[in-house]
Protein backbone atom coordinates (compact mmCIF):
# COMPACT_ATOMS: atom_id res chain seq x y z
CA UNK A 1 0.00 0.00 0.00
CA UNK A 2 2.87 2.39 0.68
CA UNK A 3 6.16 3.18 -0.93
CA UNK A 4 7.75 3.55 2.49
CA UNK A 5 6.65 3.03 6.06
CA UNK A 6 7.57 5.88 8.39
CA UNK A 7 6.84 6.49 12.06
CA UNK A 8 3.52 8.28 12.35
CA UNK A 9 2.75 11.23 14.57
CA UNK A 10 0.86 10.39 17.78
CA UNK A 11 -2.87 10.02 17.55
CA UNK A 12 -4.78 13.25 17.95
CA UNK A 13 -6.95 13.42 21.08
CA UNK A 14 -9.93 14.72 19.09
CA UNK A 15 -11.14 13.79 15.63
CA UNK A 16 -9.77 15.86 12.78
CA UNK A 17 -12.85 15.04 10.69
CA UNK A 18 -14.70 12.07 9.27
CA UNK A 19 -13.33 10.34 6.17
CA UNK A 20 -15.21 7.99 3.86
CA UNK A 21 -12.82 5.43 2.35
CA UNK A 22 -14.27 3.87 -0.82
CA UNK A 23 -12.28 0.90 -2.16
CA UNK A 24 -13.15 -2.64 -3.20
CA UNK A 25 -9.85 -4.04 -1.88
CA UNK A 26 -10.43 -5.52 1.61
CA UNK A 27 -6.83 -4.87 2.66
CA UNK A 28 -7.18 -1.16 1.90
CA UNK A 29 -10.46 -0.93 3.83
CA UNK A 30 -8.90 -2.75 6.78
CA UNK A 31 -5.39 -1.27 6.98
CA UNK A 32 -5.77 2.32 5.76
CA UNK A 33 -8.42 3.25 8.37
CA UNK A 34 -6.05 2.14 11.14
CA UNK A 35 -3.49 4.72 10.03
CA UNK A 36 -6.10 7.41 9.46
CA UNK A 37 -7.64 6.88 12.91
CA UNK A 38 -4.17 7.06 14.45
CA UNK A 39 -3.78 10.43 12.75
CA UNK A 40 -6.96 11.66 14.44
CA UNK A 41 -9.66 10.99 11.84
CA UNK A 42 -12.91 9.10 12.21
CA UNK A 43 -13.28 6.65 9.31
CA UNK A 44 -16.23 5.03 7.51
CA UNK A 45 -15.66 2.54 4.67
CA UNK A 46 -17.56 1.42 1.58
CA UNK A 47 -16.75 -1.30 -0.96
CA UNK A 48 -18.95 -0.12 -3.85
CA UNK A 49 -20.15 3.09 -5.42
CA UNK A 50 -23.71 2.51 -4.24
CA UNK A 51 -22.54 1.96 -0.66
CA UNK A 52 -20.50 5.15 -0.84
CA UNK A 53 -23.41 7.23 -2.11
CA UNK A 54 -25.78 5.80 0.51
CA UNK A 55 -23.27 6.50 3.28
CA UNK A 56 -22.61 10.06 2.09
CA UNK A 57 -26.35 10.74 1.88
CA UNK A 58 -27.01 9.32 5.36
CA UNK A 59 -24.16 11.15 7.06
CA UNK A 60 -22.00 13.41 4.85
CA UNK A 61 -18.28 12.97 5.62
CA UNK A 62 -15.73 15.74 5.71
CA UNK A 63 -13.80 14.14 2.83
CA UNK A 64 -14.07 11.10 0.54
CA UNK A 65 -11.07 8.94 -0.40
CA UNK A 66 -12.33 7.42 -3.63
CA UNK A 67 -10.94 4.60 -5.78
CA UNK A 68 -11.66 4.87 -9.51
CA UNK A 69 -12.02 1.12 -10.11
CA UNK A 70 -15.12 -0.14 -8.28
CA UNK A 71 -17.23 -3.22 -9.04
CA UNK A 72 -20.54 -1.48 -9.77
CA UNK A 73 -19.53 1.91 -11.21
CA UNK A 74 -16.28 3.80 -11.58
CA UNK A 75 -15.23 6.57 -9.24
CA UNK A 76 -15.91 9.21 -11.87
CA UNK A 77 -19.59 8.21 -11.87
CA UNK A 78 -19.60 8.23 -8.06
CA UNK A 79 -18.36 11.83 -7.88
CA UNK A 80 -20.83 12.90 -10.57
CA UNK A 81 -23.74 11.46 -8.60
CA UNK A 82 -22.33 12.77 -5.32
CA UNK A 83 -22.35 16.31 -6.66
CA UNK A 84 -26.01 15.85 -7.69
CA UNK A 85 -27.22 14.84 -4.21
CA UNK A 86 -28.39 18.02 -2.43
CA UNK A 87 -27.67 16.71 1.08
CA UNK A 88 -24.38 15.01 0.23
CA UNK A 89 -23.24 17.83 -2.05
CA UNK A 90 -22.95 20.14 0.96
CA UNK A 91 -20.52 18.66 3.45
CA UNK A 92 -20.61 19.23 7.23
CA UNK A 93 -17.96 21.96 6.91
CA UNK A 94 -19.96 23.86 4.30
CA UNK A 95 -19.47 23.81 0.55
CA UNK A 96 -19.11 20.59 -1.39
CA UNK A 97 -17.72 17.38 0.08
CA UNK A 98 -14.04 17.24 -0.95
CA UNK A 99 -13.02 14.15 -2.94
CA UNK A 100 -9.47 12.81 -3.08
CA UNK A 101 -9.02 10.10 -5.70
CA UNK A 102 -6.84 7.27 -4.40
CA UNK A 103 -6.29 4.79 -7.21
CA UNK A 104 -3.93 2.70 -9.31
CA UNK A 105 -5.26 4.43 -12.45
CA UNK A 106 -2.39 6.79 -13.16
CA UNK A 107 -2.79 7.88 -16.78
CA UNK A 108 -2.86 11.58 -17.58
CA UNK A 109 -6.40 11.27 -18.97
CA UNK A 110 -7.63 9.66 -15.74
CA UNK A 111 -6.15 12.53 -13.72
CA UNK A 112 -7.72 15.10 -16.04
CA UNK A 113 -11.11 13.37 -15.78
CA UNK A 114 -10.91 13.27 -12.01
CA UNK A 115 -10.00 16.94 -11.69
CA UNK A 116 -12.51 18.20 -14.26
CA UNK A 117 -15.32 16.26 -12.57
CA UNK A 118 -14.64 18.14 -9.35
CA UNK A 119 -12.00 16.03 -7.61
CA UNK A 120 -9.90 18.02 -5.15
CA UNK A 121 -6.74 15.91 -5.47
CA UNK A 122 -5.51 12.73 -7.18
CA UNK A 123 -3.09 10.29 -5.49
CA UNK A 124 -1.88 7.13 -7.21
CA UNK A 125 -1.08 3.77 -5.65
CA UNK A 126 1.34 2.85 -4.20
CA UNK A 127 1.33 5.89 -1.93
CA UNK A 128 3.23 7.13 1.08
CA UNK A 129 1.09 7.26 4.23
CA UNK A 130 2.56 10.49 5.56
CA UNK A 131 2.14 12.20 2.19
CA UNK A 132 -1.47 11.00 1.96
CA UNK A 133 -2.29 12.36 5.42
CA UNK A 134 -0.63 15.67 4.54
CA UNK A 135 -2.71 15.90 1.34
CA UNK A 136 -5.92 15.11 3.22
CA UNK A 137 -5.22 17.86 5.72
CA UNK A 138 -4.31 20.29 2.92
CA UNK A 139 -7.59 19.59 1.10
CA UNK A 140 -9.59 20.06 4.32
CA UNK A 141 -7.82 23.34 5.03
CA UNK A 142 -8.41 24.84 1.61
CA UNK A 143 -12.05 23.72 1.37
CA UNK A 144 -13.13 24.96 4.80
CA UNK A 145 -10.61 27.55 5.92
CA UNK A 146 -10.84 31.29 6.40
CA UNK A 147 -10.39 32.95 2.96
CA UNK A 148 -8.39 35.74 4.65
CA UNK A 149 -6.05 33.41 6.54
CA UNK A 150 -2.33 33.59 5.78
CA UNK A 151 -1.25 30.85 3.35
CA UNK A 152 2.01 28.91 3.75
CA UNK A 153 3.75 26.64 1.26
CA UNK A 154 7.26 25.70 2.31
CA UNK A 155 9.04 29.00 3.07
CA UNK A 156 6.56 30.99 0.96
CA UNK A 157 3.98 33.09 2.84
CA UNK A 158 1.03 35.01 1.42
CA UNK A 159 -1.10 37.41 3.46
CA UNK A 160 -4.39 38.08 1.57
CA UNK A 161 -5.49 40.98 3.79
CA UNK A 162 -2.13 42.73 3.82
CA UNK A 163 -1.53 41.88 0.15
CA UNK A 164 1.99 40.78 1.10
CA UNK A 165 4.19 37.91 -0.07
CA UNK A 166 7.36 36.69 1.67
CA UNK A 167 9.86 34.08 0.47
CA UNK A 168 12.26 32.91 3.19
CA UNK A 169 11.25 36.01 5.13
CA UNK A 170 12.07 38.43 2.30
CA UNK A 171 9.34 40.50 0.57
CA UNK A 172 8.38 39.59 -3.01
CA UNK A 173 6.76 42.34 -5.07
CA UNK A 174 3.96 41.10 -7.33
CA UNK A 175 1.52 42.74 -9.70
CA UNK A 176 -2.20 42.41 -8.85
CA UNK A 177 -2.62 39.62 -11.43
CA UNK A 178 0.48 37.78 -10.21
CA UNK A 179 -0.85 38.04 -6.65
CA UNK A 180 -4.27 36.63 -7.64
CA UNK A 181 -2.62 33.76 -9.49
CA UNK A 182 -0.29 32.93 -6.60
CA UNK A 183 -3.17 33.13 -4.13
CA UNK A 184 -5.20 30.66 -6.19
CA UNK A 185 -2.26 28.26 -6.46
CA UNK A 186 -1.45 28.46 -2.74
CA UNK A 187 -5.10 28.09 -1.69
CA UNK A 188 -4.99 24.82 -3.64
CA UNK A 189 -1.49 23.71 -2.61
CA UNK A 190 -0.76 20.14 -3.64
CA UNK A 191 -3.64 20.12 -6.13
CA UNK A 192 -2.95 20.15 -9.86
CA UNK A 193 -4.93 22.95 -11.52
CA UNK A 194 -5.72 22.94 -15.23
CA UNK A 195 -5.16 26.03 -17.36
CA UNK A 196 -8.93 26.25 -17.87
CA UNK A 197 -9.51 26.32 -14.11
CA UNK A 198 -6.85 29.00 -13.66
CA UNK A 199 -8.25 31.12 -16.50
CA UNK A 200 -11.74 30.96 -15.04
CA UNK A 201 -10.75 31.75 -11.44
CA UNK A 202 -7.95 34.26 -11.98
CA UNK A 203 -8.98 35.94 -15.25
CA UNK A 204 -12.71 35.03 -15.00
CA UNK A 205 -12.73 33.54 -18.48
CA UNK A 206 -15.11 30.66 -19.14
CA UNK A 207 -12.80 28.67 -21.46
CA UNK A 208 -12.75 31.67 -23.82
CA UNK A 209 -9.36 33.08 -22.92
CA UNK A 210 -5.99 32.39 -24.43
CA UNK A 211 -4.36 29.62 -22.32
CA UNK A 212 -0.90 30.96 -23.15
CA UNK A 213 -1.46 33.84 -20.73
CA UNK A 214 -1.33 31.30 -17.89
CA UNK A 215 2.09 30.07 -19.04
CA UNK A 216 3.30 33.66 -19.29
CA UNK A 217 2.27 34.59 -15.76
CA UNK A 218 3.56 31.33 -14.31
CA UNK A 219 6.90 32.27 -15.85
CA UNK A 220 6.69 35.72 -14.22
CA UNK A 221 5.97 34.17 -10.81
CA UNK A 222 8.76 31.63 -11.10
CA UNK A 223 11.26 34.35 -11.99
CA UNK A 224 10.36 36.30 -8.85
CA UNK A 225 9.86 33.40 -6.43
CA UNK A 226 12.71 31.12 -7.47
CA UNK A 227 15.25 33.83 -6.68
CA UNK A 228 14.51 33.11 -3.00
CA UNK A 229 14.90 29.34 -3.03
CA UNK A 230 14.05 26.05 -4.77
CA UNK A 231 11.22 25.95 -7.32
CA UNK A 232 7.75 25.68 -5.80
CA UNK A 233 5.50 25.89 -8.89
CA UNK A 234 5.71 22.69 -10.94
CA UNK A 235 4.39 21.80 -14.39
CA UNK A 236 2.21 18.69 -14.65
CA UNK A 237 2.44 17.90 -18.36
CA UNK A 238 -0.90 17.55 -20.08
CA UNK A 239 -2.82 19.01 -17.13
CA UNK A 240 -1.53 22.28 -15.72
CA UNK A 241 0.35 23.50 -12.67
CA UNK A 242 0.73 22.68 -8.98
CA UNK A 243 2.48 24.45 -6.11
CA UNK A 244 4.03 22.40 -3.31
CA UNK A 245 6.79 22.77 -0.78
CA UNK A 246 9.02 19.99 -2.08
CA UNK A 247 9.41 18.14 -5.37
CA UNK A 248 7.72 14.71 -5.26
Amino acid sequence: MTRAERPLTPAAPHTAGTLLVVDDEPTVRELLPVTLRYAGFAVVTAATGEEALASALHEPPDLVLLDVMLPDMDGFEVIRRLREQPRAAAGPRGGHIPVLFLTARDTTQDKINGLLLGGDDYVTKPFDLQELIARIRAVLRRTSGDPNATLLVGDLELDPEGHRVLRAGKPVRLSPTEFRLLHYLMANAGRTLSKAQILERVWHYDFGGDPSIVDTYISYLRRKLDAGGPRLIHTVHGIGYVIRGIES
